[in-house]
């Protein structure tokens, strides 16, 4: 399964790991991703896959 925000396409970032001795090595940082229900507008629920930065961004536009 991917690792990708279903609503703002986010996405794994890559970087480097840095020792106390500056030895870089790669990593990945992955986007925080939560399984959400959905009701689509023609009354259907489907299950998303969204970052959860993405879900407080929602929660706070819903509520003004």
């Amino acid at each position: 399964m991917s690792k990708i925000c279903a609503i703002t396409g986010k996405g794994p970032m890559v970087g480097n790991n840095v020792s106390h001795a500056k030895n870089r090595t790669k990593r990945r940082f992955l986007p925080n991703l939560r399984t959400v229900r959905v009701t689509l507008e023609d009354g259907t629920t489907r299950k998303i896959r969204v970052a959860a930065s993405t879900l407080r961004t929602m929660r706070k536009q819903s509520r003004s």
